[in-house]
């Protein structure tokens, strides 16, 4: 097969050409704008492969989309390009409606045009492959909420006072309805039913899966866990919002490559999977377990008094819970010590959680890594490549808070 991937220099989108390339016999054509969380340095141990192809094109440039898929007849899409971080759409949304809605539905005419006029064998056997997330189905009960208020918030569960005193909390299944809260995932709940109307207007063939949250190797550090880990080595304060209770389902990120390479190949048009993996935790729980493994393969000791030490003082400007947080740094022993409680992100989703047992009955998939070998591979991976970390930075993004715009 040739396989167009769009948004290929991205976080998953390599992951996924990484995969197709060292571990098949298909070709693929990598097509990015390259903002700024796309990154070419991603790709380089498949670069210089003959089935590697790179394309540095916009979605929502349909001259350009029609020469591509002109050029290189591929014989399948799989669609990841998107705008994906939840902050910067509070603060610029138009961006979002623009990649993740415009952009998918130029890319849906563009391929279909291409797919009708292909030869019947052709058409058959092609498929158009739209990656998704699970934030379109808005949050789940969580642990700690209330039964009766929230049992008489949720018209669609009815049977949810019972299922939260059995301690039976619902998962994301593929019936779930959408209840999207943010601008990023408003904008993704829409890409999907665009993507669902051109299977059922068109006959066009669709699938489309729902992930939870991935984490891995080359990961943009404007999301949780890079941006804990690099703080961390640089001594700055680890941001947490609220209470840090905020529950996730975290998918290693080369696990979901192998899912989506698999849904591609072989999953069923017109279906819908949801991908997850199987590790729910809090965000607290996170960040401290990252915090624990630092610990041991990073300690902080008076050998190292580079870290921890420089940014003192704009550490303690900006813990207003911990007034010796200074005094701390200066015999800090353990990377906790930098953990900082922040306001909340607005409309924050409290609890996501995938139900993932349809992908694993129909296409036999389920994760390799569980969180903590993930989570080990993944800190050693930030410790090894601390190059790459500084090339992503460019001036442009240097983590600082996002998603506090009014």
């Amino acid at each position: 097969m040739k396989i167009l991937v769009t948004g290929g220099a991205g976080f998953i989108g390599s992951a996924v050409i990484r995969h197709i390339i060292n571990n098949t016999q298909d070709s693929v054509v990598n097509l990015d704008k390259l903002t700024y969380a796309g990154n070419l340095e991603n790709l380089l141990e498949v670069s210089d492969n003959p089935r590697y192809a790179f394309e540095q094109v916009d979605i929502c440039n349909r001259e350009e989309l029609d020469r591509v898929l002109k050029q290189h007849q591929p014989n399948a899409v799989m669609h990841l390009a998107a705008e994906s971080h939840v902050d910067r759409s509070i603060d610029g949304p138009a961006e979002f409606i623009q990649t993740n809605i415009v952009g998918t539905y130029t890319l849906l005419e563009a391929t279909r045009s291409y797919w009708n006029n292909l030869s019947e064998k052709c058409k058959q056997a092609f498929r158009f492959h739209h990656i998704s997330t699970d934030e379109v189905y808005g949050d789940l009960p969580h642990p700690d909420d209330d039964i009766d208020t929230v049992g008489r918030a949720s018209a669609r569960q009815a049977s949810l006072k019972t299922d939260l005193q059995n301690e039976k909390l619902p998962l994301f299944t593929e019936q779930t309805a959408y209840e999207p809260s943010s601008p990023y995932s408003a904008s993704k709940a829409s890409s999907d039913h665009l993507v669902r109307a051109w299977l059922r207007t068109y006959g066009f063939p669709t699938l489309i899966t729902n992930c939870s949250n991935n984490y891995g190797p080359y990961h943009f550090p404007e999301k949780l866990i890079p941006l804990v880990i690099l703080n961390a080595l640089e001594g700055k304060a680890l941001p947490i919002y609220g209470k840090g209770d905020q529950i996730r389902d975290w998918l290693y990120v080369d696990d979901h490559a192998q899912a989506l390479y698999l849904v591609a190949t072989q999953g069923k048009i017109g279906e819908t999977y949801n991908i997850g993996g199987h590790n729910e935790k809090q965000n607290i729980e996170v960040v401290e377990t990252i915090c624990e493994i630092l610990d041991e393969l990073r300690p902080l000791n008076n050998d190292a008094p580079s870290v921890g030490r420089a940014n003192i003082e704009d550490v303690g400007r900006a813990s207003a819970r911990q007034d010796s947080l200074k005094a701390d740094l200066q015999d800090l022993q353990s990377y906790k010590s930098l953990i900082t409680y922040v306001t909340d992100r607005p409309g924050h989703d409290r609890r996501y959680a995938i139900d993932a047992r349809k992908i694993e009955k129909e296409l036999g998939w389920k994760p390799k890594e569980t969180f903590e070998t993930g989570l080990r591979k993944t800190v050693q991976w930030y410790l090894n490549n601390q190059q790459w970390c500084k090339n992503v930075q460019d001036g442009s993004y240097q983590r600082e808070r996002l998603g506090v715009a009014k």
